[in-house]
């Protein structure tokens, strides 16, 4: 890793848009299912979040292409709830209104899978404390997966029927078509932590988090991305200050960067855009 992380140890995720060719409909199963509210709603594009708090874009685009089978882009988009009593309420919701892929206890966190309608992964989980969190010698942190107690979990319900405040993107997903290739930019470039790794799957982070971003090459994807789904994900700086010291570092460091409305834009080797803003 970089002896000065190019992207700050203090870093989150921001936000997340999806290019989406129907908007009702994803606008419903975020808000009916997720739970998030309707923050902005246009013609050809919504925002969704929690209190007020922007966390999901749609940007409808009529003529976007599935996703093909061999492009790489979105595994999932993880949304972490402030507690358990929260995650058995979101169970609550698929069962009446969707459906569950799976349920998984990863030791640093509790997590329920779906896919959206226009077949985008989404998690929604919480962490367990973090003191709990098993580490390896050097400290970073062990990321495993046993199955998940579903009934245990919607014993605790609260009953809400929205995401509560303190929602947030807790991390993303993405499918590579280089692992190594990811690795390079990722760690050794942008310098997150590689808090666990498996011979197909990174999951890294910025500071002592379990993960705020997950790399897999799970499905063999050889294409860069494209297609319907993921348009970009957002990486926040904690201020203005940091975000010029970030750009000075990538331009430093040859990673090339343009300017958008709120930050500056980067793109890992996929192709997949990341945008970098101040809170």
């Amino acid at each position: 890793m970089t002896e000065s992380p190019l992207i700050p140890e203090t870093a989150d995720i921001g936000r997340t848009a999806l290019l989406v060719t129907n908007l009702e409909e994803l606008i419903d199963f975020y808000r009916d299912v997720v739970g998030l509210t309707v923050l902005t709603r246009r013609d050809t594009a919504a925002t969704l979040g929690v209190d007020g708090t922007s966390l999901l874009v749609l940007n409808h685009v009529e003529d976007v292409s599935p996703r093909g089978r061999d492009q790489a882009g979105l595994f999932h988009t993880a949304f972490k709830l402030p507690s358990r009593a929260a995650l058995g309420a979101a169970l609550e919701r698929i069962r009446e209104r969707w459906h569950v892929d799976g349920a998984s206890d990863h030791y640093v966190s509790e997590a329920l899978y779906l896919t959206d309608p226009e077949g985008n992964g989404v998690e929604i989980y919480t962490d367990r404390p973090q003191a709990e969190w098993p580490r390896a010698a050097d400290g970073t942190v062990e990321i495993g997966t046993v199955p998940l107690d579903l009934d245990d979990v919607a014993a605790e319900s609260n009953g809400i029927v929205t995401a509560p405040p303190g929602t947030t993107v807790g991390h993303l997903h993405l499918e590579a078509t280089s692992l190594a290739a990811a690795r390079e930019f990722y760690v050794e470039t942008l310098g997150l932590t590689v808090q666990t790794e498996s011979p197909s799957a990174l999951f890294l982070a910025a500071g002592d988090y379990h993960h705020h971003l997950g790399v897999n090459t799970w499905n063999g994807r050889s294409q860069p991305a494209g297609g319907r789904g993921l348009a970009w994900f957002e990486v926040v700086v904690s201020d203005d200050e940091t975000l010029t010291m970030v750009r000075q570092r990538l331009e430093d460091a040859n990673v090339t960067v343009t300017d958008w409305d709120e930050g500056i834009e980067i793109s890992d080797p996929d192709g997949v855009t990341i945008r970098i803003r101040a809170v």
